[in-house]
């Protein structure tokens, strides 16, 4: 009666080994970009800085008979240019500007306001659509 047989070899399943390996691994690649270090460190003073403050958008419309209101202010085509570029000097250069116009006029009219914005200093001027 022989327990062990010394000449044989023993095979050794290395396969839940692996398998744990690999669940370690992915679980230290989803962890590792969250880890965070905290190190106290003191930064330097820096300049001044402004305040940003919100613009509040200005919308112009135009209706099917061409009047134009800015706020609650109308306008007609031959007068709106003259007292755009007057209230433009009292108003932020940055600020958006939107431009709302009836789908029944004709492009020309459309433009005219675009240009008139344009040339009064204005870069962010967009046109409004349904």
């Amino acid at each position: 009666m022989r327990l062990f047989d010394w000449d044989e070899t023993p095979d050794l399943n290395i396969t839940p080994f692996v398998d744990v390996m690999l669940v370690l691994m992915a679980i230290l690649m989803v962890t590792a970009p969250t880890i965070t270090f905290q190190e106290k460190i003191t930064l330097p003073q820096g300049t001044r800085t402004h305040k940003v403050k919100k613009l509040t958008p200005l919308t112009i419309r135009m209706d099917k008979t061409g009047r134009i209101y800015l706020g609650k202010e109308t306008f007609t085509r031959r007068d709106f240019a003259d007292n755009f570029v007057l209230k433009a000097r009292t108003i932020d250069k940055a600020t958006p500007i939107f431009i709302r116009a009836d789908e029944r006029l004709r492009y020309a009219d459309v433009m005219y306001l675009l240009r008139t914005v344009k040339a009064a200093g204005f870069v962010q001027v967009s046109l409004l659509t349904q």
